[in-house]
C-alpha cells in the first residue's frame, strides 16, 4: 500500500487533547479501509506566517499512514468537512521515517541552545536609567557647589 504524510493545523482555541481526537478520527478511517497510523507527532501550537479564519496561531499534527488511496481521499473529504482543521496537506512519501521529524529535531536543538548563562554588563547593558539618575546628581552637585562659592 501507498504510504502519505498528512500535516493538519487545528485552531488554535483546541486542546491537545481535541487535535489527538482528529488524529484519532483519521486513525479510524483509515483502519475502516484497511490501512493503519504508522506514525503520530503532535509538533505544538505555534504562529501562522498569516492569518486564517481570523487566527494567528494553530496547533500542528503530522500522521504517517499506511492506507489504499480510497482512503486517503476519503480523509481528506473528513478533514475539509471539520470546521476544527484549518490546513491539511497530504503528500505520497516512498519511506515513513521512524524518528522524529525535522521540526521535533529542530526544537530539541534550540532548547539545549536556549540558555547561554547571564548576560555580562557592559557596552551593550541598558544603563539608560542609570545614566539619567548620574546626570542628575551631577547637576544637584554642581549646583551646591556654586551655591557655595556665592
Amino acid at each position: 500500500m501507498p504510504l502519505y504524510e498528512c500535516v493538519l493545523l487545528a485552531r488554535n482555541d483546541l486542546t491537545q487533547q481535541q487535535v489527538e481526537a482528529i488524529a484519532d478520527q483519521i486513525a479510524a478511517v483509515a483502519a475502516e479501509q484497511g490501512g493503519e497510523v504508522k506514525k503520530r507527532e503532535y509538533w505544538g501550537l505555534r504562529g501562522l506566517a498569516y492569518k486564517i479564519k481570523k487566527n494567528r496561531k494553530a496547533h500542528y499534527m503530522l500522521v504517517g499512514l499506511d492506507c489504499p488511496p480510497a482512503a486517503e481521499q476519503e480523509i481528506g473529504r473528513q478533514l475539509r468537512l471539520n470546521e476544527d482543521v484549518l490546513r491539511h496537506l497530504t503528500v505520497r512519501v516512498e519511506a515513513i521515517e521512524e524518528g522524529p521529524s525535522a521540526v521535533l529535531a529542530k526544537r530539541a536543538d534550540d532548547r539545549e541552545r536556549a540558555f547561554r548563562g547571564p548576560r555580562p554588563a557592559g557596552r551593550f547593558a541598558s544603563g539608560r536609567g542609570r545614566d539619567r539618575d548620574d546626570r542628575e546628581e551631577f547637576r544637584a552637585r554642581g549646583r551646591d557647589e556654586a551655591e557655595g562659592e556665592e
